[in-house]
């Protein structure tokens, strides 16, 4: 009876071992491995709402505050 107890004590401290040694190994690949940087995490919507990692060839944006003229408007003062 005493032998099976060991035997299971062995066992369970070879796979904490086994399992020690591959979060150690996973770790060092996660830090050999290159940095991800913000730029490659950028997603752009095109105009049919598709996600694409290309950002649009033209700006179709335009400030809230100007109006077709380009000309901001003026405050009416009353």
């Amino acid at each position: 009876m005493a032998n099976s107890a060991s035997y299971n004590k062995r066992q369970v401290e070879k796979n904490k071992r086994a399992k020690r040694k591959e979060k150690l190994k996973k770790k060092e690949e996660r830090k050999n491995s290159p940095k991800s940087t913000f730029a490659d995490m950028i997603a752009y919507v095109d105009e049919n709402g598709v996600i694409v990692d290309t950002p649009p060839e033209s700006e179709t944006t335009k400030d809230a505050g100007e109006d077709q003229s380009g000309e901001k408007p003026q405050p009416e003062n009353q």
